[in-house]
C-alpha cells in the first residue's frame, strides 16, 4: 500500500467515512453490499474506460429518471481522482448528470481507482490545472457527507447525503 493510500484511508476515517478495498474482479460483489435500494448510478466506464466497471447486471438504475432520482436512497459515481490529506475526492462529471446522483440520496457510492489517489491538495490542483484553466473545465470536488452547523447543532445531510462510502479499487497483483 502506497503512504498516499494510507493518509486517504486514515483521512476518510477521520470524516466518518466507510472504505472498501477491492479489485476489479470483485468489484460487482462488493457494489452489491454496499448498495442500499433504491439505488441510482452514472455508467462507472465514463470516469474508468474500463468495462469491469459496468454497473449493469447489478441494482443500481443507469441513467435515471428524474422520478427514479427523488425515490433513490443510494447513488453511484466515479471519482477521477482522491486526495490524501484531506480525504476529498474529485467527482467524474458525467453526460448523465453524476453531480444529481451524488447530491440527491442518502448514502453516496464513490468509486476510485488507488493508481488515482494523490499525495495532497497541490499535487491535485496541478494535475487539474490544464483541465480547469486552460481548457474551461470544472471540477466537483466532495469531501466526507453533507455537515452543516448554521443553525447551532451540526446536522448532517442538510445540502446532501449524509452516508458515504468510499471504493477504492485496486489493481490485481
Amino acid at each position: 500500500m502506497t503512504i498516499a493510500l494510507s493518509s486517504f484511508e486514515a483521512s476518510l476515517d477521520e470524516l466518518g467515512v466507510s472504505v472498501t478495498r477491492t479489485t476489479a474482479d470483485e468489484f460487482h460483489e462488493h457494489i452489491g453490499e454496499i448498495v442500499v435500494e433504491p439505488a441510482v448510478g452514472v455508467p462507472l466506464e465514463e470516469t474508468f474506460d474500463d468495462p469491469a466497471f459496468s454497473l449493469v447486471d447489478t441494482v443500481v438504475v443507469v441513467d435515471p429518471t428524474p422520478a427514479s432520482l427523488r425515490q433513490a436512497t443510494t447513488g453511484v459515481t466515479g471519482a477521477r481522482m482522491g486526495i490524501a490529506d484531506y480525504g476529498s475526492l474529485v467527482l467524474s462529471l458525467t453526460r448523465q448528470a453524476s453531480e444529481l446522483v451524488s447530491l440527491f440520496v442518502e448514502r453516496h457510492v464513490i468509486v476510485v481507482s488507488a493508481t488515482d489517489v494523490v499525495s495532497n491538495m497541490d499535487k491535485a490542483v496541478d494535475e487539474l490545472h490544464e483541465e480547469v484553466n486552460e481548457n474551461g473545465g470544472s471540477a466537483i470536488l466532495s469531501t466526507g457527507p453533507s455537515a452543516t452547523a448554521d443553525m447551532g447543532a451540526l446536522v448532517k445531510g442538510a445540502h446532501g447525503p449524509r452516508d458515504v462510502h468510499v471504493i477504492v479499487v485496486e489493481e490485481e497483483t
